[in-house]
């Protein structure tokens, strides 16, 4: 990863008294359009944002209480500093290879009576904000709980919200939630309850309908903080930020965060535009955060199958993991993934016998472990290898010795600082014995992909596991496939696990839930969700029972990317979306309504170039024809019901 960075200071932005009891100053974007206003109101601080001479948040408070320290009242201005940040750093797991960051910063510093100091700091970059808090030691206490964040985000009237429920604490399958797999509900009017009544998982989108789209999220956590939410929302719009509850991971550790001073807060994120092309090509998860640790090798990323989505846990033997192998080597896979129960249905001895077979045939192993089983029922093995160092660092040692390429982790208990720390234990370790990392039944990444160099990427949302679960889940795929490149897939890394080509989801593919997308709504998906290693839902039948052209994509489709353009959609309907890897772009739509579209796209660099076209065919089979972009630089294509398209050209 490289980074250059060129940082100057500029001169003191606008500091004005608007009355007695009022002081206000402003941040803009290096373009002008996006402003920020700081206003500090009889000793309280807010903030609101303007875009293009558009309100796109209203008055919105600010501050922090601690347990002994009160740093959101009584509060006086004391100084402020600005700069400009121009930046270029390069990051292969992300949307966008090579990513320059410009912004203008300030900084203010503010004082209570007795003394203690609140700076809160702002960075506007073109349609980006983010914003967070440092707090200095002042005297002798040298630590700071924060009780409540008063952070919000106080949206205008008529704003419809797109977001999704935080669950409560140990319920579900086995007390596995929170996990971040509930379903998002689309357009709903503000200040709806939640499913369970405490707030909702970032990120959340809200349309300001004809003034524009906000999406709301947060980054750089880690050890030394807490995950947050969104808290229920009021009739009258105003969103804040919340802790997690209590009851996470089973009552283990505070639901408040506790810093040693001097320390800083995460980044609360602010996306804004007038459509949705910057809420879907935005990088700011990773602009505003920095690398935790080098890297201990160079990681590589690709392809990989995946036996426990459609065989299940009777798959998990060494003959049928042989079989994935030589699908992997088949489709010129990088990875396979062994599921839960390998330890002891396989047995470590057959394990570093399968490593030594696929190594054979150019195919890396990754291996599943259970996070824990205190903060859940889980009954899945391997427990008790990831939660503890000295245990984990021996698991790790064996994997490193008998060349395991990365892990999955699963099972999380819930946001708290202490599972934010067990998080970045696990990424930090397996760094030092050269092992990749996913988390599975997790929270959301928040910038991880650049802090943490062996990260690859978090499930955090209703995945396809589900499609094998339930027949709900393939009735609304295509539903909710349109909504992740708008919210979840916009923030960070999604291990989805896309792509079933089986019309049945069973090993035999005679029987199970009914798949309702079409084949090349399967393969767009390949491109839609973003993930640098995607654990592809495919299996050994498919390399016959398929059309050639479907399996010489699959064999050839990329999970870098250098660029992403976001082209047409609305979330919850359809979704046009471009990508380029190296020299050739791929171009991805799904239609998620019940009538077939018809959508007229752009696609200037591709001007007078031939383009595989992947489509559907009447009868919805999938097909393959090409296609001339003529001068125009537009071309027209059909989506069906539950269908999809990919072109491809260079």
């Amino acid at each position: 990863m490289t980074s250059f960075k060129k940082i100057s200071c500029a001169c003191l932005l606008l500091f004005s008294f608007l009355a007695s009891s009022a002081q206000e100053l402003m941040v803009s974007s290096p373009d002008k359009k996006l402003n920020v206003k700081l206003n500090l109101t009889d000793g309280k601080l807010f903030y609101e944002v303007n875009f293009a001479g558009t309100q796109m948040l209203e008055k919105s408070p600010l501050g922090l209480k601690g347990t002994k320290v009160d740093l959101s009242a009584g509060l006086n201005f004391v100084s402020q500093q600005s700069r400009s940040i121009d930046e270029t750093y390069s990051e292969a797991k992300i949307k966008k290879s090579t990513v320059r960051y410009q912004a203008n910063e300030l900084t203010c510093k503010f004082a209570t009576a007795n003394k203690n100091e609140l700076q809160i700091i702002f960075r506007v970059s073109n349609n980006n904000i983010a914003f967070r808090y440092h707090i200095p030691q002042v005297g002798e206490p040298a630590n700071f709980t924060v009780e409540e964040e008063l952070s919000g985000f106080n949206f205008p009237a008529a704003t419809t919200t797109f977001l999704t429920p935080q669950a409560t604490p140990m319920i579900g399958w086995m007390k596995t939630k929170p996990s971040y797999e509930e379903e998002y509900i689309a357009d709903q009017p503000m200040g709806t309850a939640s499913k369970y009544g405490i707030g909702y998982t970032f990120p959340g989108l809200f349309h300001l309908g004809n003034k524009g789209w906000v999406l709301i999220s947060e980054t750089g956590v880690n050890s030394l903080y807490c995950g947050s939410k969104l808290g229920e929302g009021t009739k009258d719009g105003l969103y804040q930020i919340a802790f997690p509850e209590m009851g996470e991971n089973n009552g283990l550790g505070s639901a408040k965060p506790a810093m040693s001073l001097p320390a800083y807060t995460p980044w609360r994120t602010i996306t804004v535009g007038n459509d949705l092309k910057p809420i879907v090509e935005t990088t700011i998860s990773f602009d505003v955060v920095e690398p935790q640790y080098q890297a201990s090798k160079n990681y590589s990323f690709g392809r990989s199958t995946w036996s426990w989505l459609l065989w299940q846990d009777n798959s998990i033997n060494f003959d049928d993991q042989k079989k994935f192998v030589d699908l992997s080597s088949a489709m010129g896979y990088e990875f396979v993934l062994v599921d839960n129960w390998w330890d002891a249905r396989i047995g470590k001895e057959k394990i570093e016998a399968l490593a030594k077979y696929a190594k054979g045939k150019n195919v890396g192993v990754c291996l599943w472990y259970n996070s824990n089983g205190f903060w859940n029922d889980a009954p899945q093995t391997p427990k008790n290898k990831m939660n503890s160092a000295s245990a984990r660092k021996k698991e790790m040692a064996w994997m490193q010795s008998i060349g395991i390429k990365g892990i999955k982790v699963d099972f999380f208990g819930g946001d708290k600082q202490e599972t934010m720390k067990l998080y970045e234990d696990i990424l930090s370790d397996a760094n030092t014995y050269g092992l990749s990392v996913i988390f599975h039944g997790c929270t959301l990444p928040r910038g991880w992909e650049r802090m943490y160099p062996n990260f690859v990427g978090s499930e955090a949302v209703l995945a396809s596991e589900n499609l094998i679960f339930t027949q709900a889940a393939n009735d609304n795929e295509a539903y909710n496939a349109s909504l992740h490149p708008f919210i979840r897939n916009a923030v960070g890394a999604m291990d989805f696990g896309p792509v079933l080509l089986n019309k049945l989801h069973n090993k035999e593919n005679n029987g199970g839930k009914i798949r309702k997308t079409t084949e090349s709504f399967q393969l767009a998906t390949a491109i839609l969700f973003q993930t640098p290693v995607q654990n592809f839902g495919i299996t050994p039948n498919n390399l016959t029972d398929m059309p050639a052209h479907v399996i010489d994509f699959m064999k050839t489709v990329p999970t870098t990317w250098d660029e992403t353009i976001f082209l047409d959609g609305y979330p919850g309907k359809f979704v046009v979306l471009a990508r380029r890897h190296k020299d050739t772009w791929y171009i991805a739509a799904i239609n998620a309504e019940k009538t077939e579209k018809e959508i007229d796209i752009a696609l200037p660099m591709l001007t007078n170039k031939s383009l595989q076209a992947f489509s559907d065919g009447t009868n919805r089979e999938p097909q393959l024809n090409k296609l001339l972009l003529n001068s125009t630089n537009h071309i027209k294509i059909k989506l069906l019901p539950d269908g999809g398209t990919v072109l491809i050209g260079k």
